[in-house]
């Protein structure tokens, strides 16, 4: 017998249409307009500019910084999530409210937060910094410090919900048989919010090589010293070098767009598994 398919109201057409050339305009062609821009002068003038040695630089200090912020923060939000998930106490809906607070204010109002603690001039620890000859604004301190506070948000908002789901039961049955701490962690824990914890890591990631506004503050823009790839994108299409800024642009949209692909991976993988374990657990239910 053959399925008569429903007509779609032509509202729907128009809808969709309204829709898809909204996201084209929006997104699609800026997104591909960066590739166009990146390859008009051919590929020597493209891998020249994402070689010249401020580029490189500015890649090298942009993974720096993500290599020291990623692993920090993901160890924050574990612990973080873990003690909100885990535990009752005064002031827990407070801290979740400051949690988010990165993802609520400016970047830039970020930026001045950190000029006004730890400038040599006016900052609130100026004496004290001035005294043990550390220099945090305009200098690699500064620009991590507010990296960090940019990417706080991500690990922790993407394992508390798990680790509140998860419940308490199987790690108790752990501690019942004699597992210690870490063992109840890696062995318990750890296999059900991996994919939560992968997933915040990509985003912490992305939010921290893609950071502009308040590092930009602190950074001072120094060729060759505190330019991130951002603010070295930012400097060369100023200069009207549009082939080096959208040659280095093309390299943040790769990396989005990898970011976007591994994070729809990690979600069919885990909505996979969820399924695979229902399957299994009626299996066993079916058995007794």
């Amino acid at each position: 017998m053959k399925l008569k398919l429903q007509p779609i109201p032509w509202g729907r057409y128009v809808l969709m249409t309204l829709g898809l050339s909204f996201l084209a305009i929006a997104v699609l062609f800026p997104l591909l307009n960066i590739f166009y821009q990146a390859f008009a002068s051919g590929i020597e003038a493209y891998l020249e500019s994402v070689t010249m040695p401020e580029a490189r630089h500015a890649i090298f200090l942009t993974v720096l910084i993500a290599l020291i912020c990623v692993p920090v923060n993901t160890v924050f939000g574990i612990l973080a999530a873990w003690v909100l998930a885990r535990y009752s106490f005064p002031g827990k809906v407070m801290l979740l409210l400051i949690l988010d607070l990165p993802l609520a204010i400016s970047p830039t109002i970020v930026g001045l937060m950190f000029i006004l603690l730890y400038s040599p001039t006016v900052g609130l620890f100026s004496s004290w910094l001035q005294a043990v000859n550390i220099r945090v604004i305009f200098a690699l301190p500064g620009m991590i410090l507010t990296t960090l506070f940019v990417t706080i948000p991500f690990v922790v908002r993407e394992v508390l919900p798990v680790l509140q789901s998860m419940g308490l039961e199987e790690e108790e049955v752990a501690q019942t048989l004699g597992a210690n701490s870490w063992q109840i962690f890696w062995r318990v824990t750890f296999p059900t919010i991996r994919w939560g914890l992968f997933y915040g890591v990509i985003l912490c990631t992305s939010r921290a090589i893609g950071e502009f506004g308040a590092v930009s503050v602190v950074s001072g823009k120094l060729i060759n010293e505190t330019n991130t790839l951002t603010l070295h994108i930012e400097q060369v299409y100023a200069e009207y070098q549009t082939v080096a800024a959208f040659a280095c642009a093309s390299l943040l949209a790769i990396l989005a767009l990898l970011t976007l692909v591994a994070q729809e991976f990690l979600r069919n993988l885990d909505v996979s598994r969820t399924v695979d374990a229902a399957k299994s657990s009626e299996r066993r239910k079916s058995a007794l």
